[in-house]
């Protein structure tokens, strides 16, 4: 279900359980390209990573070379390649400051790869003004589902909207 109240507020999506997350993000995957960032909010075990997953790989699928694609957590970033597309999936959960993130080259992957970075509050000034925030929330009834709300901020996201079935401008 796809609901767009308005321009103001994001799309909504009810994911029935981790299959309908997978196709979103495999959805997703047919119009997303290099400079391309996606902000993925949500508590813990929400499905960001679960999410990134699905996306990453398929992704690859498209070119014929998937690889496991582990949690970022510990590592804080990961990269990955889809035929010519690079792809950084960033942890930030751990970063305890944003002053850490110039270590990372975090900033160059935000306008130059396909960028997926989960807790995003942790990006401070780096927070691009032109990204896709993706929130994850779990419904307190059904476990297994997951409410999806996605705000396009920033100019070019037509291609995805479209994807999305929604409407640009409606």
């Amino acid at each position: 279900m796809i609901t767009r109240p308005s321009e103001a507020r994001p799309i909504v999506m009810t994911l029935e359980g981790p299959e309908a997350t997978a196709a979103l993000a495999e959805r997703l995957g047919g119009v997303l390209r290099s400079g391309d960032t996606l902000l993925l909010q949500g508590d813990i075990g929400a499905g960001k990573t679960h999410f990134a997953r699905a996306l990453i790989q398929s992704l690859q699928a498209r070119h014929g070379a998937v690889e496991d694609v582990p949690s970022p957590t510990f590592t804080i970033v990961q990269t990955y390649h889809a035929g010519p597309l690079e792809i950084w999936h960033a942890d930030l959960y751990r970063l305890a400051d944003p002053s850490e993130l110039a270590e990372l080259g975090l900033e160059g992957a935000l306008s130059q790869a396909l960028t997926l970075v989960e807790w995003p509050d942790r990006l401070g000034t780096m927070t691009p003004s032109r990204a896709l925030w993706m929130s994850f929330r779990i419904p307190p009834d059904r476990p297994e589902a997951r409410i999806v709300e996605i705000t396009p901020r920033g100019a070019g996201w037509e291609r995805v909207l479209g994807a999305l079935g929604a409407e640009a401008g409606s």
